[in-house]
C-alpha cells in the first residue's frame, strides 16, 4: 500500500488492527523461543501496539519500525513514556529505555540497521502488505537478518477474492516459500469466521489465523 493509505487511516482512527490487549500468541509462544536477554527483536510495521511494551518487559530491546508518526507519538503518550528524538537516515527514531520505535517506510532500512536482530515478531507485517511489498518484504528479512533468528509470524487464510486487504490474506503456501530457507513450524491455527462479521457478510466460510515458530 501507498504510504498515504496508512497515513490516512491513522488519521481518520480507521486502525481496528491494534489491539486493545497484549497479543495472547506472543505470551504462549515467546518464550519458547529462548532467546537470551537483552536481545535485540525486529517488530515490523509496529503501530502503536501494546506488545511492544510487553516485549520490552520481558527484557528485550525492541526495534518497532512505524510509518505513522502518529501511532509513534500515541505510544509513548500512552505509556506514559518521555522518548529521546533522533535523526538516522531516513528514520526519525524515538527511544526510551530499551524501546525504539523507528518512524519511516520500512523499505528504507539498510542491512546494518537490522543486522543484530536475532528476534522477530510480526503480527500484523505481512498481511497489511499487497503481493509485490509481501514478496520483496519476506526477501529483505531472509537477506539482512542474521543467521539464527527466531520469532513469530501471524497470517490470516481466507478466501481473497470476496474481500479486499488489508488485511490480506496470506496462504501457507505462499508462507513457506517466501521464507524458503528458514525453519517453519506452525502452531497453532484457529477459525475465526463466527466471530468476524465484516468476513460473514462478504461471503466468507472459514477465516483461518495461523501462527509459525520461525527460525532463519
Amino acid at each position: 500500500m501507498e504510504p498515504a493509505f496508512w497515513q490516512k487511516r491513522w488519521a481518520d482512527n480507521q486502525i481496528g488492527f491494534h489491539q486493545a490487549q497484549v497479543n495472547p500468541y506472543l505470551q504462549k509462544y515467546w518464550p519458547q523461543l529462548q532467546l537470551a536477554p537483552a536481545s535485540r527483536v525486529l517488530v515490523p510495521l509496529c503501530g502503536k501496539s501494546l506488545d511492544l511494551a510487553w516485549l520490552a518487559g520481558q527484557g528485550y530491546r525492541v526495534l518497532g519500525v512505524e510509518l505513522s508518526r502518529q501511532a509513534v507519538e500515541g505510544f509513548f503518550r500512552e505509556h506514559g513514556l518521555d522518548a529521546d528524538v533522533l535523526q538516522h537516515g531516513a528514520f526519525e527514531v524515538w527511544r526510551s529505555g530499551e524501546i525504539e520505535l523507528w518512524c519511516g517506510d520500512f523499505f528504507t532500512l539498510q542491512a546494518e540497521d537490522i543486522a543484530d536482530c536475532v528476534g522477530l515478531y510480526d503480527r500484523a507485517a505481512l498481511i497489511a502488505l499487497p503481493p509485490q511489498m509481501r514478496a520483496a518484504y519476506m526477501r529483505l528479512l531472509s537477506a539482512w537478518l542474521p543467521t539464527g533468528c527466531r520469532g513469530l509470524l501471524v497470517t490470516l487464510d481466507y478466501d481473497q477474492s470476496l474481500l479486499g486487504g488489508p488485511p490480506f490474506s496470506v496462504g501457507d503456501k505462499e508462507v513457506l516459500q517466501g521464507f524458503a530457507g528458514w525453519q517453519m513450524d506452525e502452531l497453532e491455527v484457529v477459525e475465526l469466521i463466527q466471530e468476524s462479521p465484516k468476513f460473514l457478510q462478504a461471503g466468507a466460510c472459514s477465516l483461518l489465523e495461523r501462527v509459525y515458530r520461525v527460525k532463519r
